[in-house]
């Protein structure tokens, strides 16, 4: 019997408002997703234009490395969550005088009360510091502005953290060998009882971007960018990891795991890629900065996770909101920026509210670059450039295949099985890849060995999706 008129009509009506209420929900900031507000420049825009900015994209988190207040009320009331810091070198009046520590919250966080603070960072980096003494000061300094905080009813609002770099990791490869140094066991171990008596997020800074400056290979920057690659495998666990990003965080869950923290949240404080830099540099280029960071969004958007912790969107603060003209080093330290100071984008990572679209999740093992549509209508098809060895045709065909994409037509009885050649095969999956990742020119790049056409490749009963 046919269910009655009202059932299905209510069923409809359950669905549409599914579907508007996922929408939407991709339509506005997304809180895994966050940028690092630098302000060592001479020549940035206004903190009052800079929010309007965030607010016409996805970005839902602002880390900050001191507490600017002309930035913290630019950000009231936009639903921007806020991470503030106390520098390194506010640490030994933080650590040796709870009244301080008071002052310090009363003037940073309880003066904004239209301000959305919800971390506070003590220091940044301090165990790889040059200042070692304040290894051993960080943790007292951190309690106190905890005990701030309880104390104006905000220690189950407002978390407290410090921020650190890779090297407190003695190993990071494999990622399930990973510990941290010996020599800050005992700090590190006092700091994780910290997190997880307060329920305080572990905050890490991975660069893949670094990572390839010390193995300059092709196989590793496809490796760092999210691009097709053979992967890597970690030895004792057997799983392959198809990106940088994934490895790096996962040796920091393997390091905390083997210390008996396997609740601590981690959360990447900072992480991006320069976009040109001195000559003598190796990685900087629009190109991959286009690609790290448009795929990390897509990665992170797939909600896929790494292997070690599926399912889930790591909060992820992109470095940076905008170059930082005064920095010293290397050219690349100005060049992170995402927007430039007339709030135009220095490229387009996918971060507009209008880029976005809801995304399967696929295998937490391999990584993802799902749908992101480009506002700019790109070329119809995907193609192999000629020339490409079977070898690496084959090395993209097991890439694609292996997202969880269809590759039934490519398949034995598969209207596009014939002609049986890898340069076929891999050609419809290269297509098919691009198409469903979102049509951006980065989804269709495979190493650069892969092409826009507008000369549709169909033939016969083989119809590649896509088009003009």
């Amino acid at each position: 019997m046919a269910p009655p008129a009202s059932y299905v009509q209510n069923l409809i009506f359950v669905i549409l408002c599914s579907f508007l209420l996922q929408f939407f929900s991709f339509a506005s900031s997304q809180s895994f997703i966050g940028v690092n507000y630098g302000i060592v420049a001479d020549n940035l825009p206004a903190p009052e234009a800079t929010a309007k900015l965030l607010q016409s994209t996805s970005i839902g988190k602002v880390r900050m490395y001191g507490a600017d207040p002309a930035i913290i009320r630019a950000l009231a009331n936009t639903g921007i969550g806020i991470v503030i810091g106390a520098a390194n070198g506010d640490i030994p009046a933080l650590a040796s005088d709870p009244n301080f520590a008071t002052q310090w919250v009363n003037s940073n966080v309880l003066a904004y009360p239209d301000s959305k603070i919800i971390v506070i960072t003590v220091g940044n980096e301090v165990m790889s510091s040059v200042d070692q003494s304040l290894v051993s000061l960080c943790l007292p300094a951190m309690q106190n502005v905890q005990n701030a905080l309880n104390a104006a009813s905000l220690g189950g609002k407002i978390k407290v953290s410090t921020v650190h770099s890779m090297a407190v990791l003695a190993s990071s490869d494999p990622p399930s060998s990973a510990v941290f140094n010996s020599g800050f066991s005992d700090t590190m171990r006092s700091l994780l009882k910290f997190h997880s008596a307060n329920g305080s997020p572990f905050m890490i800074n991975p660069y893949p971007f670094f990572a390839y400056e010390s193995d300059p290979r092709p196989e590793t920057l496809a490796f760092c960018l999210f691009q097709p690659n053979s992967g890597r495998v970690d030895s004792a666990t057997g799983i392959k990891y198809l990106n940088m990003f994934d490895a790096q965080v996962d040796a920091v869950r393997s390091a905390l795991n083997a210390m008996g923290f396997k609740d601590t949240e981690i959360v990447v404080a900072e992480t991006g890629w320069a976009y040109k830099g001195d000559p003598n540099e190796i990685g900087p280029s629009v190109d991959n900065a286009k690609a790290y960071n448009g795929n990390l969004i897509n990665h992170l958007r797939s909600k896929v996770g790494t292997p070690l912790m599926p399912g889930k969107s790591i909060d992820t603060y992109i470095f940076a909101l905008y170059d930082e003209n005064l920095k010293p080093g290397p050219g690349s330290e100005r060049a992170f920026g995402l927007f430039k100071p007339d709030l135009s984008m220095t490229y387009d990572a996918g971060l507009s509210k209008n880029s976005q679209t809801p995304t399967t999740p696929t295998s937490p093992a391999t990584p993802t670059t799902p749908a992101t549509p480009s506002p700019v209508q790109a070329a119809g098809w995907c193609v192999p450039k000629p020339g490409v060895s079977d070898a690496q045709l084959q090395s993209n065909l097991d890439y694609v295949c292996g997202q969880g994409l269809d590759c039934g037509p490519i398949q034995p009885g598969g209207a596009c099985f014939d002609p049986n050649t890898i340069a076929s095969h891999a050609a419809y999956a290269m297509n098919l890849l691009y198409q469903t990742a979102g049509r951006n020119p980065w989804n269709c790049d495979f190493v650069q060995t892969a092409a826009l056409t507008s000369n549709n490749p169909s033939y016969n009963g083989c119809i590649y999706p896509g088009g003009i």
